[in-house]
């Protein structure tokens, strides 16, 4: 059995909101999301999504150990969400599907900007709202 979680741009049939998808796309999009959950890996297809870095660059700018970021990666890679190529001695990692890119950059973008224009306001908007609300 693989983990791979597909591409988000594999969705049969226009979702203009008159069809569901089908199941098995929604079970792959929440193996997706539910590897994006983890602040740490989220973080690093953050880090990806603005270019391709080696374990150590990655380490240095999430400021994760060694060991963990490469478990993080791996299970990226795994899922089909990042992948690496060889130069050299050095392994690059870069993200595989553009379409999370996307939706990583607009999930962060929205939630930061919601919480740029709520700061010194006291209202508890933004990403303090969602905490705690994962399955």
């Amino acid at each position: 059995m693989t983990a791979r979680v597909g591409s988000f741009g594999s969705l049969e049939g226009p979702l203009d909101g008159t069809c569901d998808p089908s199941a098995e796309v929604l079970a792959e999009a929440a193996a997706a999301f539910g590897l994006l959950a983890s602040s740490a890996r989220l973080h690093l297809v953050w880090a990806l999504a603005q270019g391709e870095s080696d374990v150590s660059g990655l380490a240095e700018r999430v400021g994760g150990a060694l060991p963990a970021i490469s478990q993080h990666l791996a299970k990226l890679k795994l899922a089909g969400l990042v992948r690496s190529r060889r130069e050299g001695r050095r392994v690059v990692y870069l993200v595989d599907d553009p379409d999370v890119v996307t939706i990583v950059r607009l999930m962060v973008g929205q939630l930061a900007d919601r919480k740029a224009g709520t700061a010194g306001t006291g209202v508890n908007a933004g990403a303090g709202r969602l905490r705690g609300l994962g399955a």
